[in-house]
């Protein structure tokens, strides 16, 4: 089950679809982790692959893992120096005033005994830069294309949220009351592309998951 959401291989390299639902790491209300199942991505090596960046628990599509440290750490330098090309789809609530844009909005982490934390617009937090096209309107609702700049905690899902006004469908933290229950988040890390200068890129698209169908976007191309 869990070889068949490999969608890259190589020998310092994979990429899965990581499913939606699924946390990073344990914590005190996680039953279960990726963590849990790394061990079923040895594929013959001595040691577990380890991710090299995170999705959010409800965000679903292409993670990359290294298969030993060296790896890990030049993934690492790419991510941070903004060097790894990631495309995400989202399904909004409502469509934008134009096809397509950039989003420049810094963020700044918040917390509160009454809602936990979340990255909130912040002219004194931390620059972070997103691109966006629309891609599909249906229903008053977009199927918008994210290519996030930078790599902030939850940067795409404010910037639609709060540089659009058209928060994720199913978002539980950013999203409409009237949708935040009512179905998963419909947020999907499309494509991964790295490149590694003599050696071929790494590169990955993920399918769409069966949310997107069910939300009549199951057939977009991106």
């Amino acid at each position: 089950m869990w070889q068949d959401r490999i969608l890259f291989e190589d020998g310092e390299a994979l990429v899965i679809d990581k499913p939606a639902g699924l946390a990073m790491h344990p914590g005190p209300r996680t039953r279960e982790s990726l963590e849990d199942y790394l061990v079923h991505f040895r594929l013959g090596f001595l040691r577990e692959p380890q991710p090299v960046h995170r999705l959010d628990r409800d965000t679903s599509g292409c993670l990359l893992l290294a298969r030993n440290p060296k790896a890990a750490k030049r993934f690492q330098q790419a991510f941070e120096a903004g060097a790894v090309e990631k495309r995400y789809l989202a399904i909004v609530e409502g469509v934008p005033d134009a096809q397509d844009g950039r989003i420049d909005m810094a963020l700044a982490k918040i917390s509160s005994k009454e809602e936990g934390w979340r990255m909130v617009p912040d002219a004194g937090g931390k620059m972070a830069a997103t691109r966006w096209r629309i891609v599909a309107e249906r229903n008053g609702r977009s199927a918008l294309l994210f290519e996030p700049e930078t790599g902030r905690t939850h940067q795409v899902r404010v910037h639609a949220a709060s540089g659009l006004g058209l928060p994720i469908v199913g978002d539980p933290v950013y999203g409409r009351p009237s949708t935040r229950s009512g179905g998963p988040m419909l947020l999907h890390a499309l494509g991964l592309r790295l490149e590694r200068g003599a050696k071929p890129p790494i590169e990955a698209r993920a399918p769409l998951p069966p949310s997107f169908g069910y939300a009549g976007f199951g057939d977009v191309d991106a």
